[in-house]
């Protein structure tokens, strides 16, 4: 697949009852697996990159929100502090790595330095070289110490790109979402072309490989991915304990005390 041309039709986009009947199954494989991940004391790590707008968000919030969060761990680092900046570039990256037990999920990574960091200038070209020279072998390192590592790249075209940057600026929740580095990003398209192409050319080894995803439907990029790193990552589904409810205890002279409490107003409860 042509990784500039990946715009999906509009008879192509997934139905809401598909995705949502696809999801459900897929989420509770993910519990599966999380289960998996404990019993056997697994280490994964996953690491989501993309252009702004790329869907990077979404992909991670559908994987998580019917799982525990201390076992998938996500670490959307912030900006390095100053003493980070005097640390090696991917020690405060390494320090988030999973331990026995644990998925852990990168929204953006320590490919910071291929990407953003490149095309902003917040690293000099020496230091990006320097980063895609060195990180294949570190990678390889985690692997060979039995962490599982996935790279997804999500995928998206200029045209769709454009239209989901700007429908944040109408939409009272996505609002916030539309910074000044998007707008950025958006202008300097070509140079995060480059620096994309870069990046996989250096880092898709056979040890971690990157997995490109097209991502100009979300709700079908969501779902491939969830099934790809279910595929991916090795498990068996473990017997679910037995649950037997215990008989509810008797008041023993309990009432319910009398006061007036300061109740929340049903606003919503009315019949249209």
């Amino acid at each position: 697949m042509d990784i500039t041309q990946t715009r999906n039709t509009p008879a192509e986009r997934i139905s809401k009852k598909t995705y949502f009947r696809e999801l459900k199954h897929l989420q509770a494989e993910l519990v599966a697996l999380q289960r998996w991940v404990v019993e056997k004391g697994m280490k994964v790590c996953i690491i989501f990159e993309g252009r702004d707008g790329a869907g990077k968000g979404g992909v991670i919030k559908a994987i998580t929100e019917r799982t525990n969060p201390r076992i998938f761990r996500v670490e959307a680092l912030p900006a390095p502090t100053e003493r980070e900046k005097s640390q090696l570039y991917l020690q405060r990256y390494f320090s988030k790595l999973p331990a026995a037990g644990e998925i852990v999920i990168f929204d953006r990574s320590w490919y910071n330095r291929a990407g953003v960091e490149r095309v902003m200038g917040f690293c000099t070209e020496e230091e990006a070289k320097k980063f895609l020279d060195t990180v294949p072998f570190l990678e390889k390192a985690l692997v060979e110490n039995d962490i599982i590592l996935l790279k997804y790249w999500l995928e998206v075209d200029m045209e769709e790109q454009e239209r989901r940057l700007k429908g944040r600026i109408s939409d009272g929740r996505k609002v916030w979402k539309l910074s000044p580095m998007d707008l950025e990003s958006y202008h300097r398209w070509y140079d995060y072309s480059r620096a994309r192409d870069a990046m996989l050319q250096a880092s898709d080894t056979a040890w971690a490989p990157w997995f490109v995803v097209d991502s100009n439907d979300k709700k079908k990029a969501r779902l491939n991915i969830i099934a790809h790193l279910l595929s991916y990552i090795p498990y068996e589904h473990l017997a679910l304990p037995k649950v037997d409810f215990p008989a509810r205890q008797k008041p023993n002279g309990y009432t319910v005390p009398r006061r007036v409490y300061h109740y929340v107003e049903d606003r919503y409860g009315k019949a249209d």
